[in-house]
């Protein structure tokens, strides 16, 4: 078990004996896709990331969100979701059932509600999220809210496509190869459920 606090921080302050209460913890795992952060905090599954980085990369980004925030790496704590993305990425979990908390206003989250509900190997387009949400103007907006998702594959942001489908998305250019990959997975995983 790795235990990581930022120089910066104060143990005696009031703000850092509550964040210490409240650890965020961490691992890491290999997948089809490269390497991947799942974080939680309080039993709640709040963060996945994955880039093709070194693993130093991959929890940079949540340290400068979360200055004052102990860091834990502790596989044991995550590892229900750990299996459940193994499960996804062997085909045999289409659905997620762990307890998870995100950020964001009610806009963003009744976009990622919408996303949520698209079913495994199936796209949406981001016309279409909008017009599910009862605001069908706001397709950039859904856009936006999209990028925002800090759980992708449990909140399945990748099944979202340009109404032309097109591959759009998805952290830009560099990003587009990870939502074909996904995609593609998705589609393969089906086609053997049928055989």
């Amino acid at each position: 078990m790795k235990i990581t606090r930022l120089k910066n921080s104060n143990p005696e302050s009031a703000d850092s004996v509550s964040q210490k209460d409240h650890p965020i913890f961490y691992a890491y795992m290999n997948s089809p896709i490269g390497r991947i952060l799942v974080a939680s905090q309080d039993d709640h599954l709040i963060r996945i990331h994955f880039n093709s980085g070194r693993k130093s990369d991959l929890l940079s980004q949540l340290k400068k969100e979360q200055p004052e925030t102990v860091f834990v790496e502790n596989k044991n704590k995550n590892q229900p979701i750990l299996n459940q993305l193994s499960e996804y990425f062997s085909g045999t979990r289409h659905r997620f059932s762990i307890p998870y908390r995100f950020q964001g206003t009610a806009f963003q989250k009744s976009v990622w509600e919408a996303i949520s509900r698209i079913p495994y190997g199936h796209t949406s387009s981001y016309g279409e999220i909008a017009r599910q949400i009862g605001n069908p103007k706001a397709s950039r907006a859904v856009g936006g809210a999209n990028k925002s998702n800090h759980l992708p594959i449990v909140i399945p942001c990748h099944r979202i496509i340009g109404a032309d489908g097109s591959m759009t998305g998805y952290g830009g250019k560099e990003g587009i190869p990870l939502k074909i990959k996904l995609l593609d997975l998705e589609k393969q995983n089906q086609n053997m459920m049928r055989i």
